[in-house]
């Protein structure tokens, strides 16, 4: 795919969800989908609003707000937490974070800081009871599990799109200014920051000793928790999604189709089951015997272990949000098609579709 083709769609996208108003109900948003599951609901943000969606049967159970609200726009993907708040930021030109509850889509706390100057485009990370939310103005916040600023935030320089993660012991947030910021949140402090050559619009993924890390530099990197970084793979084109790492194969996925298995105790590529020409933005989804993959070109796709095509449905639209299991479905959520999410079984068979309400 032609470099410069994908960076006008990412920015019409982000332009498109940031600036134009909200869609009225009972329409598919313009917008890249946010998109969390639990074992009885779906949680899709999709522009105007965030919905609730029973996975048996495809039905909506709430949407937040009640009324659309032109200046509020959400497009990150929800965070469910362990002591039951749905947790999603605006995009919008105002920003409150929010509490919701999962079972109503009632508020259950808003804050909207004074300090921060962009929009909430990432899933915050919830850990040892604070909330760690990026935003676009570079600055990564704080907050208790009721919403309070906990500590001062922490200026790592670009926008920050993704979630961090977390071994446990130290945070790992990755930015478009081409860094990885490893932070150690017993004292807020910024351990290393390393430059990956390329911006990172997606989180790295926890292994042994360190992270795996992709890049518009066309690499993975794994970089220690002492900030030593090795390059153990390159690509033909940009890695947007997050790597998948099962033991020691790493699963990843380029702008130019390549979806591709690599031994990391070896170096070596298991297999590339290339898809000519249709970009892989999503991360991939390792569930059960097969990997999914969601393309540009609205492709669903499984794969065995071994990189064999399992079975392959075109949803219609784009598909640029990772799938995501909630049950015996795997949900996928297309933008720019006739509705704004689809479950599948394992077997690729289509269990029902969801068009917001009018």
């Amino acid at each position: 795919m032609n470099t410069k083709r994908l960076i006008l769609i990412s920015l019409l996208v982000l332009l498109g969800t940031l600036f134009l108003s909200a869609c009225s109900g009972g329409q598919v948003s313009n917008n890249w989908h946010g998109l969390a599951a639990d074992a009885e609901r779906a949680y899709l943000s999709s522009g105007a609003f965030v919905y609730a969606i029973d996975v048996k049967t495809g039905k909506q159970v709430w949407q937040y707000p009640a009324e659309a609200d032109s200046k509020l726009m959400f497009y990150a993907t929800p965070i469910l937490t362990a002591d039951g708040q749905l947790l999603i930021g605006s995009a919008g030109t105002h920003h409150p974070f929010t509490s919701l509850d999962p079972a109503t889509g009632k508020e259950k706390w808003a804050e909207s800081f004074t300090k921060n100057k962009g929009a909430w485009l990432s899933t915050p990370l919830v850990f040892n009871d604070t909330i760690y939310a990026p935003n676009t103005d570079g600055f990564l916040y704080m907050m208790d599990m009721n919403g309070k600023e906990s500590a001062d935030p922490i200026e790592l320089g670009g926008a920050l799109w993704s979630a961090p993660t977390t071994d446990g012991s130290l945070l790992y947030v990755t930015s478009l200014d081409h860094h990885v910021h490893i932070i150690d949140p017993a004292n807020s402090a910024v351990n290393k920051s390393i430059n990956l050559g390329g911006a990172a619009p997606s989180s790295p993924v926890i292994a042994k000793g360190g992270v795996y890390v992709g890049s518009f530099a066309s690499t993975i990197e794994f970089v220690t928790s002492a900030g030593e970084s090795k390059t153990i793979a390159t690509a033909d084109n940009w890695i947007w999604g997050s790597p998948v790492l099962d033991g020691d194969t790493l699963y990843y996925a380029d702008l130019k189709g390549n979806i591709i298995s690599l031994d990391v105790a070896s170096g070596k590529q298991n297999w590339n089951a290339t898809q000519k020409d249709d970009a892989v933005i999503a991360s991939l989804l390792l569930h059960g015997d097969q990997i999914y993959a969601a393309t540009e070109a609205g492709n669903f796709i499984a794969f065995d272990r071994e990189g064999k095509l399992v079975w392959e449905k075109n949803v219609g639209g784009s598909l640029y949000t990772t799938p995501v299991v909630s049950g015996e479905h795997i949900l996928v959520a297309p933008y720019q098609a006739e509705f704004a999410l689809a479950a599948y079984d394992k077997d690729g068979k289509q269990a029902w579709t969801f068009t917001p309400e009018k």
